[in-house]
C-alpha cells in the first residue's frame, strides 16, 4: 500500500509502507497505536425490525447510539418489518427508540445518506439520491435538503430543498449532501456537500445563514454532476485533481481544523475554519477517505479514515500513518464512523450491517 503526504502546495510526496494490522485488540506498531476488539454482540436489534442498509451512525450527550439506514432496501418479503430510519440503542447494544421518515412539513430524504448529533442535541439527516439512480422504489428526486430535528423526532427546520440545487454557487441548497458537523465554537454547520456539488459549505447552525463554502485546496468549487457519480477504480500518483470528487465526509477538530474525505480522489484534505488549505494524505493503491472519526482523548490524537477494507489510523495533526485495523471479524471499511465517550469506534457498513469495535487502549511503543 502507497500513502503519501501533501503539505501546503509542495507537490513530492513522502511514500510510506508497511501498514501496522490491528486485530482483535492487538496491535504491531513502531509508534504505539489505538486497539480495538470487536463486540459481536452489538447492537440488539429487535426481533420486529430488519435493517436495510446502514448509512450512518452518531453518537449523542449520553453515549447513545444512532444508527440511520434504509428501509426501502430491504427485499420485499422482509419489508412488512423495516425498522424506522432513525434507530437509537444504547452503549451496551439496547434498543430504545426509532422514529423518521415522510412527514409534514419536510421533505424526507429518498436514499438516507448522513447523521449527525449536535452539541445542542439537535439531530441532523441528509440523503443522497439523484434522478439519474433509477433505484427501486425511491421517486426520481434529488435529496439537496437537510432536516434537522429533536431528538424525539420532532421536526425543528430544512435547509433547502428537493431537486432544487442549482449546483455550487448556490447558497440555499446543497446537492446530495453526505455529511454534517457542527463546530459548537462557533455554532456553525459544516456540510460535505457531496455527491451532486462538490464543496464544503459552512452555515449558521440556528438560522441557516451562508457564511462561507470552498473546493478542493481551498479553490472555487467547479459544477460536474453526474448521476449516477463516477466511481474511480484506481488515482494516479500526484497530488489529485484540483476539484474534489465526492465529498463524503467532514469533522472539526476541538482546535478548529476541517478534516475532509474526499471519497473517489482516496485524499484527506486540511483546512482552517475558514477554508485555508493545510495538508492532504493520499492513498493511490487502494479505496480511501470514505469515513472520518477522532480518537476521544483530549488532544484527539488519532484520526481514523476508513478505507475499502480498513479503517486507516493517522496522527491527526502530522496525517502520518501510524496503523491500519482490519480483521478481528470486521466486515470491510465503514461507509461512515463515530466514536463515543470511551474511545469505541462504531461503524457503519451499508449492505453488511453496523459494527462496534471495542477501545483497548494504545499499544506500546514497539510492541
Amino acid at each position: 500500500m502507497k500513502i503519501s503526504v501533501l503539505k501546503g502546495s509542495i507537490l513530492a510526496a513522502a511514500l510510506i509502507a508497511a501498514v501496522a494490522f490491528v486485530t482483535d485488540g492487538r496491535a504491531a506498531s513502531s509508534a504505539g497505536a489505538p486497539t480495538f476488539q470487536l463486540d459481536p454482540s452489538w447492537p440488539k436489534v429487535p426481533a420486529k425490525y430488519k435493517l436495510g442498509d446502514v448509512s450512518s451512525i452518531a453518537v449523542d450527550a449520553q453515549d447513545n447510539i444512532w444508527v440511520l439506514h434504509r428501509p426501502r432496501t430491504l427485499p420485499a418479503d422482509q419489508a412488512s418489518m423495516a425498522a424506522p430510519p432513525v434507530m437509537v440503542f444504547d452503549n451496551a447494544g439496547n434498543f430504545i427508540k426509532g422514529w423518521g421518515g415522510a412527514g409534514s412539513g419536510y421533505e424526507w430524504p429518498e436514499r438516507e445518506h448522513g447523521i449527525t448529533i449536535d452539541s445542542k442535541g439537535a439531530v441532523w439527516i441528509g440523503g443522497n439520491n439523484c434522478a439519474g439512480r433509477s433505484l427501486p422504489g425511491l421517486l426520481p428526486k434529488g435529496d439537496d435538503q437537510l432536516l434537522k430535528f429533536t431528538q424525539d423526532g420532532k421536526f425543528v427546520m430544512q435547509f433547502g430543498h428537493s431537486t432544487q440545487s442549482k449546483g455550487n454557487a448556490d447558497t440555499k441548497n446543497f446537492h446530495q449532501p453526505a455529511d454534517a458537523f457542527v463546530y459548537p465554537k462557533t455554532n456553525e454547520l459544516f456540510v460535505a456537500d457531496g455527491y451532486g456539488n462538490h464543496r464544503v459549505i459552512v452555515l449558521d447552525a440556528d438560522t441557516g445563514a451562508f457564511k462561507r463554502m470552498w473546493g478542493a485546496y481551498g479553490k472555487k468549487p467547479v459544477d460536474s454532476d453526474p448521476c449516477p457519480p463516477v466511481t474511480l477504480k484506481s488515482v494516479p500518483d500526484g497530488p489529485g485533481p484540483d476539484q474534489f470528487s465526492i465529498v463524503h465526509s467532514i469533522r472539526v477538530s476541538n482546535d478548529g481544523t476541517v478534516y475532509v474525505a474526499d471519497r473517489e480522489n482516496r485524499r484527506v484534505q486540511t483546512f482552517t475554519l475558514d477554508g485555508k488549505f493545510l495538508k492532504q494524505q493520499i492513498r493511490q493503491s487502494a479505496p480511501f477517505a470514505r469515513s472520518l472519526a477522532f480518537s476521544r482523548d483530549p488532544d484527539q490524537q488519532f484520526l481514523y479514515v476508513g478505507g475499502g477494507e480498513d479503517v486507516v489510523v493517522l496522527n491527526r495533526k502530522t496525517m502520518e500513518v501510524v496503523s491500519s485495523i482490519q480483521g478481528g471479524g470486521m466486515v470491510g471499511g465503514p461507509h461512515l464512523m463515530q466514536t463515543d465517550s470511551k474511545g469505541n469506534l462504531y461503524l457503519a457498513l451499508t449492505t453488511k450491517g453496523v459494527q462496534k469495535l471495542t477501545f483497548k487502549g494504545v499499544s506500546a511503543a514497539g510492541k
